[in-house]
């Protein structure tokens, strides 16, 4: 399903980040294709940190089970450097799957790595990084599980080896080409126009990669287009614009628009399929008048 929707002549594929279950079933209700798992957005909401190597791969496991047991539609998942070596992406990949994973995403950083746009970041060598690849197409069960092989070499080696990495990557099995934050609309035609293959553009409000439609993105010939984090940060902009009022006045009286209603967060949560659930195993209803 997912390999069908990574097609650039009718794409790019939006894929809309989610950090919880919760926040993946909203995405899937708002009527999107597939949905992203946001390492970056789980350390910052269940941990509360920054993207720099914190998130360990059994917490970002736990997210996936979650994740799958809550919608129908493919997950993309960001396993950041694959959690250690190619022997530990294998093992990684094995888990990612087995939890519900439509795709996994690897990165060339360092361990522990950082967000793709902030400074600071290292890149291993490319050969350490294609055994890494290798290693994920290996591990797969399913051949339809999609491997996304990301670079942060643009920032430290510059645009031409990271364009080199992303051909690499590909010759060694990845399916989807992830050049992480270039900086222009030209560097962005440069990498689909010199590397063949399927590629992933990711828009990060207020980073170093211009924001571009999403028809400008089929034009410059991208498979899937991300917005990792922007449900994250709209639901904190919410969240203190209500905590603000309500510590304000007392009450949260005038800022009810802010807030899922409360028929509609039950729905939202499958509180009817519980209640039905509870009907059907009721005690009462089947052993009435038994001792």
């Amino acid at each position: 399903m997912l390999r069908a929707l990574l097609d650039p002549a009718t794409g790019p594929l939006l894929l809309a980040g989610a950090p919880n279950a919760l926040a993946a079933r909203v995405v899937e209700e708002q009527g999107f294709q597939a949905v992203y798992v946001t390492g970056a957005g789980i350390s910052n909401t269940f941990l509360a940190v920054p993207d720099v190597g914190l998130l360990t791969v059994s917490e970002l496991t736990a997210h996936v089970e979650a994740i799958a047991e809550s919608v129908s539609i493919p997950i993309v998942v960001d396993a950041d450097t694959g959690f250690g070596n190619p022997i530990n992406v294998r093992r990684t990949v094995r888990q990612l799957e087995r939890a519900g994973a439509s795709a996994i995403q690897i990165e060339d950083q360092i361990t522990p790595k950082r967000c793709g746009h902030f400074e600071g970041k290292e890149v291993i060598s490319a050969d350490e990084m294609t055994a890494k690849i290798k290693a994920a197409v290996d591990a797969r069960v399913n051949d339809d599980l999609v491997i996304i092989a990301r670079t942060d070499a643009r920032a430290v080696r510059g645009l031409s080896e990271a364009c080199e990495r992303a051909a690499q990557y590909r010759e060694a099995g990845a399916d989807v080409l992830f050049v992480e934050a270039p900086r222009s609309l030209e560097e962005m035609r440069y990498i689909t126009s010199q590397v063949p293959g399927l590629h992933l553009a990711n828009m990060v409000e207020g980073g170093l990669t211009p924001i571009l439609s999403r028809d400008q993105l089929r034009d410059l010939n991208y498979a899937a287009v991300l917005y990792a984090n922007s449900a994250m940060r709209a639901s904190v902009q919410a969240m203190r614009a209500v905590l603000a009022h309500l510590n304000e006045y007392g009450d949260t009286k005038g800022v009810e628009d802010l807030m899922i209603g409360w028929n509609d967060r039950q729905a939202l949560v499958g509180k009817d399929v519980y209640d039905e659930l509870d009907r059907r195993y009721s005690v009462g209803e089947h052993t009435s008048g038994q001792r």
